[in-house]
């Protein structure tokens, strides 16, 4: 059974930084596309950050145009976890935020239907 635990969420001021993580079990993350998606209250969940598998001859990494320059997605095979670096983080940035592995293969753009399987999600909040 295929599980996707985070953690790392909290409370920061605006301008902090937070590292979230996904630890997955029952799976090799390395050989999927995993993804971090976040949802505000209100809003639909989208995609801010994603990694090809670790197969492919190249990193290949995904983001949003509202995490570029400020969020890093990585991961450490050895570990099988996924890793969120969020800096320069800003009230807009507040929302539940969920990794997700995808079966699929690498895309262009993203939608949560393109994802087999999610974690519980992990709240962020940043506060003005």
């Amino acid at each position: 059974q295929v599980q996707l635990v985070e953690s790392g969420g909290g409370l920061v001021q605006a301008g902090g930084s937070l590292r979230l993580s996904c630890a997955a079990s029952g799976l090799a993350s390395s050989t999927y596309i995993m993804g971090w998606f976040r949802q505000a209250p209100g809003k639909e969940r989208e995609m801010v950050a994603g990694i090809a598998a670790s197969t492919l001859r190249y990193a290949t990494t995904f983001y949003a145009d509202s995490a570029k320059g400020r969020f890093a997605i990585s991961r450490d095979n050895a570990k099988n976890t996924v890793y969120l670096q969020m800096n320069s983080l800003n009230s807009e940035d507040t929302a539940v935020y969920y990794c997700a592995v995808s079966m699929g293969l690498w895309k262009s753009r993203w939608s949560p239907s393109d994802f087999d399987t999610w974690g519980q999600g992990t709240q962020v909040t940043v506060s003005s």
